[in-house]
């Protein structure tokens, strides 16, 4: 079947490398012109040894201090491109490359759209949820300034998201709300339980 990795690295060129591993910087915004929209909230670096062709993946915590910006890690990439157009990539990469302590051949940005449209054309991926949970503060777009009529909960700018434990295939729409959800009780609420649902999602395309 085609694969996300297909569509994005088998193209039948030799891939740069360094000690042996090709390194892949993925970010992840969430685009549009809203407050924030250029925060890469997702982080994660795609290591691929060469000869073995072993994956180790590893992700970044957006709240990750970073000395050099004195500031969150996930604020490089908007840093870059306010000094020049493309200067985010090259920010982000070398506050990457310091953290992690490899270099970074590739880098790929991707935002909620491209994210969707990515996972519709493999059509969907399958997912095992490890653990059921239950988000009643899953953001809905477009309503992130509503006034509720004056409900001082703003509960009309969220929806409740549940996932069930096991097997689940997911289109891209329901792929993204599970690896964004930030609000599930217990320790799926965690910026940890977060990383490993979306090392989840690239294992599974």
């Amino acid at each position: 079947p085609v694969t996300a990795w297909n569509l994005g690295f088998d193209t039948g060129v030799s891939l740069k490398e360094s000690d042996g591993r090709t390194n892949i910087l993925i970010l992840g915004i969430s685009g549009g012109t809203h407050a924030g929209a250029d925060l890469t909230d997702t982080m994660m670096v795609i290591s691929i040894g060469n000869k073995n062709k072993n994956i180790a993946l590893i992700s970044l915590p957006r709240d990750l201090w970073s000395d050099t910006l004195k500031d969150k890690i996930n604020s490089a990439y908007h840093y870059g491109e306010e000094k020049k157009k493309g200067g985010g990539i090259i920010l982000t990469k070398a506050v990457v490359e310091d953290v992690v302590g490899l270099s970074i051949q590739y880098s790929l940005l991707i935002d909620f759209s491209g994210f969707t449209k990515i996972i519709d054309l493999i059509g969907g991926i399958d997912i095992m949820v490890p653990k059921a949970f239950t988000d009643t503060e899953f953001p809905i777009e477009g309503k992130e300034n509503e006034l509720c009529d004056g409900d001082s909960t703003y509960a009309c700018r969220y929806e409740v998201l549940s996932f069930e434990q096991g097997l689940q295939h997911m289109d891209g729409v329901r792929a993204l709300k599970y690896v964004r959800s930030r609000h599930g009780q217990g320790d799926e609420g965690s910026d940890f339980a977060r990383s490993r649902r979306q090392q989840d999602v690239m294992l599974a395309t």
